[in-house]
């Protein structure tokens, strides 16, 4: 039997952390390679993760709503087949330890959960690589110091010639001597360096959690096996800075009485109905798409453009392919038709679809159209793109349409759906909303907002009468579009949107 652990993968393109939203399986269930144990959610998007190998479920390391460091282990399964040392993970668990020490002598005694790690080096084959970081060295010297039990400092000073190497267990009788525990140095599990005394020992997400909560660490009393601090010692100490009357230094016993379910900390007040103020963690999606675009907005030069326009036909038009047949089954919308608009105006203005390069100072003209559609989700707004739109033909557009926002509302838009965008269109108008000044998409160079479309008086071959009108607006880089070929481009999609004729006779 051997425990092999499943890591947090980086799912996008550097990412370091994600947030596990969902389990699918539970301790004691049977997994299968490839089957998908769990939903997490990066800065940039859901994705469902499946487990790369066979076995049972032995532990779920984190709950549902805990953001996870890439790297962390996040499951462990019971394989009945023996693993290489880089598949069967650390060796932090208690279960996988009678096989590591298999076959060490019959008289050892380090034959514990980390026994024969403390005694034995790892060996030279192991190279456990986190996904999208290389190798990692830390994590494997680190797990057997954090489940070390007493026996396993049988031999503090004869197994290595540093004193670092005796691991501190603070109700252990056979702790060597005060000098040794008063000393300045531990093993920190970093490639076998040490750290000094005054450096709390806690796990990446731990300390990310302290900094968010405004906790000193080296304040907190930990709890944890060999003197780590846990989750619950940092939700311990933010609840008693909450209540000034709780004494704020107790005398270190052995064992602190941390609270096991301490509400997310400063997220809310303890009566939601006397609140005045509600925090809510900014994370996820939400926290990327502020990041973007404060950064758009504080480097692209903007510029916005309005007009307003009678859409009467292009309306009609879209009642007509509703009950073609040719088209049945298919989901016939205004918002077919301005993408198709978009997409001639930037055929009769391809200086419109470029990009900026910065660091050579060069603005990339693209020959192709990944056209973005901004899309609200519970999770925040994001803006997938359907690639290649320019060479789609109406009925590929609005399956493209279709499958992009279906995906986008059940959260499970993938990371390479939202990037290479060229374009967006952002449609404001499904809010009762008649425009807006849109900011740009990262890296692109346009973005167009569609208004609501409503009946308006407009004079119409010399008369006043009730017509389909609606404005548009064009966001755009200045440093890749001027005012002229802005406005052309503007123009030419409320011409196309004005006589949908010229949907064929523009094409």
């Amino acid at each position: 039997m051997t425990i092999r652990e499943f890591k947090m993968p980086d799912v996008g393109e550097g990412l370091t952390e994600a947030e596990i939203l969902k389990w699918y399986v539970q301790p004691g269930d049977t997994v299968t390679d490839g089957q998908v144990v769990c939903e997490v959610e990066t800065a940039k998007a859901a994705v469902e993760l499946p487990i790369p190998f066979d076995g049972v479920v032995h532990a779920l390391l984190f709950e549902e709503g805990v953001t996870v460091d890439v790297g962390q282990v996040i499951i462990s399964v019971e394989t009945g087949a023996s693993a290489s040392g880089g598949d069967a993970g650390e060796g932090g668990s208690a279960a996988q330890a009678p096989a590591a020490a298999a076959g060490a002598p019959a008289g050892s005694e380090a034959v514990g959960a980390s026994g024969a790690a403390a005694e034995e080096p790892a060996p030279e084959g192991r190279q456990p690589v986190l996904v999208g970081y290389g190798v990692s060295q830390a994590s494997s010297k680190r797990r057997p110091r954090k489940a070390a039990p007493a026996a396993a400092v049988a031999a503090p000073a004869a197994a290595v010639a540093a004193p670092v190497a005796a691991v501190p267990a603070p109700a252990a009788p056979v702790v060597p001597a005060p000098a040794a525990q008063n000393g300045t140095a531990y093993a920190n599990g970093n490639g076998g360096g040490v750290a000094t005394a005054e450096r709390p020992l806690a796990k990446p997400p731990v300390r990310k959690l302290a900094k968010d909560l405004g906790i000193d660490l080296a304040a907190v009393v930990p709890t944890g096996d060999g003197g780590v601090v846990t989750r619950e010692d940092v939700h311990a100490a933010a609840a008693a800075a909450l209540a000034p009357q709780a004494p704020v230094q107790a005398p270190a016993p052995a064992a602190a009485p941390a609270p096991v379910s301490v509400p997310a900390p400063a997220a809310a007040p303890a009566s939601a109905a006397d609140a005045r103020e509600t925090r809510i963690p900014v994370k996820g999606v939400r926290k990327v798409t502020a990041q973007a675009m404060v950064g758009s907005a504080f480097t692209a030069p903007h510029v916005t453009e309005f007009i307003t326009l009678d859409v009467t036909r292009t309306m009609k038009l879209v009642q007509e392919l509703k009950e073609d047949p040719d088209l049945a089954g298919l989901r016939i919308n205004p918002l077919l038709l301005i993408a198709k608009a978009v997409l001639i105006a930037v055929r009769r203005n391809p200086e419109v679809n470029a990009s900026w390069d910065e660091a050579a100072q060069e603005i990339v003209l693209k020959h192709y159209v990944n056209l973005g559609i901004a899309a609200a989700t519970p999770r925040g707004l994001i803006v997938p793109n359907i690639k290649d739109a320019h060479a789609k033909s109406l009925a590929e557009l609005s399956t493209g349409l279709s499958e992009l926002v279906a995906t986008a509302r059940e959260g499970k838009t993938s990371p390479a759906d939202m990037q290479n965008g060229t374009l967006t269109i952002t449609n404001v108008g499904v809010f009762g909303v008649d425009t807006g000044t849109p900011i740009l998409n990262p890296g692109e160079s346009a973005i167009l907002a569609v208004g609501a479309i409503k009946l308006q008086p407009w004079v119409h071959k010399g008369k006043v009468k009730p017509r389909q009108v609606t404005t548009l607006a064009l966001s755009f880089d200045h440093r890749l579009i001027d005012g002229e070929l802005g406005s052309k481009f503007l123009a030419d999609i409320a011409a196309v949107l004005e006589h949908p004729r010229r949907l064929i006779t523009w094409s």
